[in-house]
């Protein structure tokens, strides 16, 4: 899976999200579950498109995990809003369930990155630049 579609995975989580965050009956409940989790899903979407322009490796895994981070946040408030609001149970198990395969390239992709960024660090140890 390219980055392409990496990007339009992580938008669509966030489309639905705030759909179904629109349908949901205003209650002081709803409220304080929905107004954080219309921050974290598009958050995590925007943070993927910024971290595929990272600056640099480590930059590059620093705002992976604020991808993470906000995935995880989102996935909390899925579970707490299913509990208030029953009806709409289905359709944030298959969002959680999207947002769980999500996390789990992010993960992937963090560790990858930091096993490349050790290998790059031990190259440069054992092979340092002269000046000479």
């Amino acid at each position: 899976m390219n980055k392409k579609d990496l990007q339009k995975r992580f938008k669509a989580p966030a489309i639905n999200t705030a759909r179904l965050c629109f349908k949901r009956p205003y209650n002081i409940t709803n409220k304080i579950y929905i107004d954080p989790i219309t921050h974290s899903s598009p958050s995590s979407a925007a943070n993927y498109r910024s971290a595929c322009r990272g600056k640099s490796r480590p930059d590059f895994i620093n705002k992976l995990k604020t991808v993470e981070e906000e995935l995880e946040e989102t996935m909390f408030f899925y579970e707490m809003i299913a509990e208030f609001n029953s009806a709409s149970k289905k359709e944030l198990r298959e969002l959680y369930i999207e947002a769980n395969e999500l996390l789990s390239i992010i993960d992937a992709s963090i560790n990858t990155a930091n096993s490349n960024l050790i290998k790059e660090n031990s190259k440069k140890i054992r092979n340092p630049k002269s000046k000479i």
